[in-house]
């Protein structure tokens, strides 16, 4: 076998190996578009949830601006307000007994 077929094939085989590297290991690797992939699901998701959220938050300020009911529930469970005629009654716990 003469001597430049040898060479070549020592150059294609380490051209191969450098290539093998850059598809398992360098930029661009198959590890690297997986970790895209998950990067790119999970942020997906966090997308879905934010706009779950805000398509909850948009019906609550358009339920604020247009009816009283919403404002009235409002009221009763963040500022503790009651209606004239109505009468509170707080319930306090004995401080020994605990409910599981």
């Amino acid at each position: 076998m003469p001597w430049y077929f040898r060479l070549l094939f020592v150059l294609l085989l380490v051209m191969f190996m450098v290539l093998q590297y850059r598809l398992w290991v360098g930029q661009g690797s198959m590890a690297e578009v997986y970790r895209l992939q998950q990067k790119i699901d999970s942020q997906q998701q966090q997308l879905a949830r934010m706009k779950e959220r805000n398509a909850r938050l948009r019906a609550e300020v358009q339920s604020l601006k247009t009816g009283l009911e919403a404002v009235e529930a409002r009221a009763r469970s963040d500022l503790g307000m009651i209606k004239e005629g109505e009468t509170f009654f707080q319930v306090i716990e004995p401080a020994g007994s605990a409910t599981p």
